[in-house]
């Protein structure tokens, strides 16, 4: 007996940045689940697919790819008119994945001090990871309406937008280098936006049945740490550990189905208890 509750069978969900660390995870998982997915992403090609997916992403009915810069309003339109073509359907649930983050082995020229951060890289920030996220909204929002269909918004933000950055997890950079790494205020400026205009949009489209949340992770392992960066962070960590990319999914599945159909407006925190010290 299938559970019902958590279903997203034959539901056609939208994953931003689909081919990325969690977003490729988030793929999986609803693909796996019987859901339709679309994978918006800056760049997508047959290549990049198969290493990412596997081969059979390539030949499935239940996966679609899309080039999309999601700073572009024309681009995610023309994705959601060939969908509809499609699947015959506007989108049931969107989820707001695709972002850009400064690591620890960036330039110091946009990891400096936040005095000299640079003002073009802060508007490239923002524009990606809140102003694309607004666009993203908007456009599938609209979609719902004009469809008349409930749906769920799922804006993926993070511990850094809820809370500063600890600088001293970086400071070891300076130590070894000479070159200080500050994380950078762009990152956390752009994320923190996401927390209102979740909110925002649960209260403008709740009666109709668009529920809208967040979902907030926190310090996703990455083979290109390098190991002094993880035992930093680790130590700050309450459960002694970073998060597996996979780690995610179930909450994920739960903001995209009928388990969490009263549920608008809210921020689920699945941090290893971050923000609990």
């Amino acid at each position: 007996m299938s559970d019902q509750l958590f279903s997203v069978e034959n539901k056609i969900c939208i994953v931003t940045g689909g081919l990325g660390q969690i977003g490729k995870n988030f793929v999986q998982e609803l693909w796996k689940r019987g859901a339709r997915v679309a994978v918006w992403g800056r760049t997508v090609n047959d290549e990049r697919i198969a290493k990412t997916l596997g081969e059979e992403a390539l030949k499935t009915s239940a996966l679609r790819f899309y080039s999309v810069d999601i700073t572009k309003k024309e681009e995610m339109n023309a994705a959601l008119d060939d969908m509809e073509a499609v699947w015959g359907d506007a989108p049931d649930v969107l989820v707001n994945n695709a972002g850009i983050d400064t690591q620890p082995s960036a330039p110091p020229e946009v990891s400096g001090p936040f005095e000299n951060f640079p003002e073009e890289i802060f508007r490239e920030v923002v524009d990606v990871n809140l102003v694309g996220t607004f666009l993203a909204c908007q456009a599938v929002g609209a979609r719902m309406v004009q469809a008349g269909k409930p749906g769920s918004i799922i804006n993926v933000g993070s511990i850094y937008g809820m809370l500063s950055p600890i600088q001293d997890i970086y400071a070891y950079k300076k130590e070894m280098t000479g070159v200080p790494f500050i994380k950078p205020v762009a990152y956390s400026a752009a994320k923190s936006g996401i927390y209102n205009l979740t909110r925002y949009l649960a209260t403008y489209w709740g009666k109709q049945g668009i529920r809208v949340n967040t979902l907030t992770p926190a310090g996703v392992w990455r083979d290109t740490q390098d190991e002094i960066f993880q035992a930093n962070f680790c130590a700050r960590m309450p459960m002694g550990r970073m998060s597996q990319e996979n780690e995610y999914n179930g909450a994920l599945i739960f903001l995209a189905s009928q388990a969490s159909s009263f549920m608008t407006g809210s921020n689920l925190v699945i941090d290893g208890g971050w923000t609990a010290w």
